[in-house]
């Protein structure tokens, strides 16, 4: 297997309207173009941070508009939604800190052009944030929806949160069972146990359900490896999270099926550094496995060397055409647009 026609470019440049770019999400359109948005401000937690989109137009980007800000409050984390109808759903949440996150969405009927007015998603929800919290949702293969939600309190805790009526209303999972070990900076020269996590937890799923019917997770940890999580009833309940074996620096990672039922993966193949709970946040590698999720080869680095390359989003549409965006060095985004060859 091998990448081919290779697209990079920067959504904007230097010239841009915010100082820091970070957590990109992007959606293909119905009318066949692209959708991106992220947060940006003068950093991340910033009073002056908003929602920012851009439109990929016939091959070249708009010009990005600040599409939500909210005086004096942090914005969060968007996530991109096509629903079945072309309709798009962009969430985000808003909180000073990522405990007291509330969850608003808005929606386009026009592929991005105008959205409809705020609204929160689960109106009075106090637990920190419902719906996607970083990846896209999936609709599973009955019409349900499932969006990867998580919770970050004195520990990380994961779960799904349910949509039986097109993205109407949300009914949570229960929470990704984790067996937690106290942090140890020794805890790989400790035997191997593959259901033992340390540290805080595990957040931010990507989710895909596979050519049985059955839903899976693999989850961001503090661990220094990618976990996952099975499910055998639709995502209502999930067995406990278990190391992959895959480095996590303890940073985003995004996973798309594609038509043929393989599964692109993005991510930092990275370890957390000794006495600290992160790693380096490059390389970022594109991967995929031929057998649901059990292990993956590496197809591209999308960036090398000295930098922070994090945070991927990643789709795949019908013609097997595989699109990622990534926060480059805190400042920007980048978009990518690839082939498979298989």
């Amino acid at each position: 297997m091998k990448v081919k026609n290779l697209v990079r470019e920067f959504i904007v440049g230097d010239n841009r309207e915010f100082d820091s770019g970070h957590a990109s999400t992007l959606v293909q359109m119905a009318d066949g173009n692209i959708l991106a948005s992220w947060f940006g401000g003068s950093w991340e937690k910033g009073p002056d941070v908003a929602i920012w989109v851009a439109r990929r137009i016939n091959g070249r980007w708009e010009k990005p508009r600040k599409l939500i800000d909210v005086r004096g409050v942090a914005m969060w984390n968007p996530v991109l939604f096509r629903k079945e109808d072309g309709s798009i759903i962009l969430f985000y949440k808003v909180g000073e800190t990522i405990p007291v996150w509330k969850t608003w969405f808005v929606e386009s009927y026009n592929n991005g052009e105008t959205f409809t007015n705020p609204q929160e998603l689960v109106p009075g929800d106090e637990s920190g944030g419902r719906g996607p919290v970083k990846n896209k949702p999936i609709y599973l293969a009955d019409g349900t929806i499932l969006a990867p939600a998580s919770l970050e309190g004195g520990t990380w805790d994961a779960f799904v949160d349910i949509s039986n009526d097109n993205g109407k209303t949300w009914t949570p999972s229960k929470l990704v069972p984790v067996r937690r070990s106290s942090y140890d900076i020794q805890m790989l020269h400790r035997p191997y146990n593959k259901y033992y996590l340390f540290g805080k937890g595990v957040i931010q799923p990507t989710l895909w359900q596979d050519k049985e019917g059955d839903v899976h997770m693999f989850l961001r940890s503090t661990s220094s490896r990618i976990f996952r999580s099975d499910s055998k009833d639709g995502g209502k309940t999930w067995g406990i999270a278990y190391d992959t074996g895959l480095p996590n620096n303890n940073s985003g990672i995004d996973l798309v099926c594609m038509p043929d039922g393989d599964i692109i993966l993005v991510y930092n193949p990275r370890e957390n550094l000794p006495n600290y709970y992160k790693g380096p946040r490059t390389p970022l590698v594109v991967a995929i496995s031929q057998d649901n999720g059990e292990t993956f080869n590496e197809l591209i680095a999308l960036e090398e060397g000295d930098g922070h390359f994090s945070y991927p989003s990643v789709i795949c549409n019908e013609q097997g055409e595989v699109m990622v965006t990534y926060t480059w060095n805190r400042k920007t985004i980048v978009f990518c647009k690839l082939e498979i060859e298989k």
